[in-house]
């Protein structure tokens, strides 16, 4: 599952886990890819599915292992997302959330709340869903925590609640008086409706439709204000992690694509009259297509792990760099802060992989249907899934919006605008820096 056993520079405890995670996980997988094009054709809901990650600990990944978890780094994690997007790529994307709320907990002071939530997730069998995003003004946020009776209560409607379905906690944006707050509450808590509402003609699996909250007790212990989470952690890091959780999808299509053209390719006898070739697999230029799809899928694959490891060091030198000044002064700024540029180079690479991977996987799975004629179109096969889900990824967060900010950084040293500094170019709203983190996020 993951190549760190063939690199030298991996330590034991590394190509330790990579076995332990492909002892747990590879079964798993294999099963979840098995019923890919059945669920596909059903439209049925990989809820079973979800079920068996989740038992199987893909919760606590992250987790340290200081606090109970398998201590997996980022590039660990995001190899098992490209194999699960392999299998079937509405699983990286319903995951999502998850992933991120899990390195929000990782970045959050020393205090009562992270403690219950790490061990709460530490545990393995918790999966938190993501409501943040609105349908409307991007700026506007009209999910409502207000305080009745001496309880705080919860209304309001969401919509892109990518994987909220499959969850047991639900991670939600919004506003208290005018101040952004993000929370937790339970999935099944009552005054909480999940529709499975979301009508697009790719990921169709990934539950990213409509959240209700209608009167929704929330305990106080469970609220952050927004700017909590934005200050320990750049939001050039959230952003990145949640391209490179769609991207990771993108990298398991184009895998799932090569796998399927030698699948459809290497029992078949019947040519298309060909000089000299009796079998297709013989054939060259069903040899060359085979070889395009082979250079795609390890070229993205590539891009995209390449893109992962430069989040993780930049990450990992702002913890360095946090915890030098807290050993010298209590009071100087916080690793994070001070490599804000770090983070912003590392989302222009992730930015970057973005511009290559989305055009080579869509012609990948335009280019799988040259192995097998009309026989290849046939609705059974389910062939055309990959296209639907490449598009429909790749009409997230518009590439074109990335390509220029890239060249405004390179001409200009332009930063990237996330969080406040996205919604500085919207009107002023009270809701205007929760509604840019929404904006992040609202993808399906």
């Amino acid at each position: 599952m993951t190549d760190s056993t063939s690199d030298p520079t991996a330590g034991p405890g590394t190509r330790h886990l990579d076995d332990r995670i492909e002892a747990v996980f590879g079964p798993l997988v294999d099963e979840i890819a098995a019923g890919a094009v059945a669920r596909e054709r059903g439209r049925r809901l990989p809820v079973d599915e979800v079920d068996l990650l989740r038992r199987a600990g893909f919760g606590a990944l992250r987790v340290t292992v200081e606090d109970g978890g398998w201590g997996a780094s980022l590039e660990q994690e995001f190899r098992l997302l490209v194999r699960l997007g392999e299998a079937d790529s509405n699983l990286p994307q319903l995951l999502r959330g998850h992933v991120a709320f899990v390195e929000t907990q990782r970045a959050q002071p020393d205090g009562p709340l992270r403690t219950e939530w790490l061990e709460r997730l530490a545990a393995g069998d918790v999966l938190v869903g993501n409501a943040q995003a609105e349908r409307g003004d991007a700026t506007a946020v009209t999910t409502r925590l207000t305080e009745v009776d001496g309880r705080l209560r919860l209304d309001g409607r969401k919509f892109y609640s990518t994987g909220t379905l499959y969850a047991d906690w639900i991670w939600v944006g919004a506003l208290r008086g005018d101040e952004p707050v993000a929370l937790a509450v339970r999935a099944d808590a009552p005054g909480v409706t999940r529709l499975d509402d979301w009508g697009g003609f790719g990921q169709r699996l990934t539950g990213s439709g409509t959240t209700i909250f209608d009167d929704v007790t929330v305990d106080p212990a469970q609220v952050l204000p927004w700017s909590d989470n934005a200050e320990r952690r750049p939001l050039a890091y959230t952003q990145a992690l949640y391209q490179l959780v769609l991207l990771a999808a993108e990298t398991g299509i184009a895998r799932a694509v090569l796998r399927d053209a030698v699948d459809f390719v290497r029992p078949r006898t019947r040519t298309f009259g060909v000089a000299g070739v009796s079998l297709p697999r013989e054939d060259p230029l069903v040899q060359g297509v085979v070889g395009r799809l082979s250079s795609i899928a390890s070229a993205v694959e590539a891009v995209t792990l390449s893109a992962v490891r430069a989040l993780e060091a930049a990450d990992a030198r702002a913890s360095a760099a946090a915890s030098a000044a807290a050993s010298v002064d209590a009071s100087a700024p916080d690793g994070a802060s001070a490599a804000a540029d770090d983070y912003q180079e590392a989302l222009a690479t992730v930015f970057e992989a973005q511009q290559v991977v989305l055009p080579l996987v869509l012609e990948a799975a335009t280019a799988l249907f040259e192995v097998g004629g009309a026989s290849a179109v046939d609705a059974d096969r389910a062939l055309d899934r990959h296209w639907r889900n490449a598009r429909t990824i790749a009409s997230h967060n518009p590439a074109i919006h990335r390509e220029r900010a890239l060249g405004d950084r390179r001409l200009n040293g332009t930063p990237f605008r996330t969080g406040p500094q996205a919604a500085a170019a919207a009107p002023t709203t009270p809701a205007a820096p929760a509604a840019a983190h929404a904006a992040l996020v609202r993808t399906p």
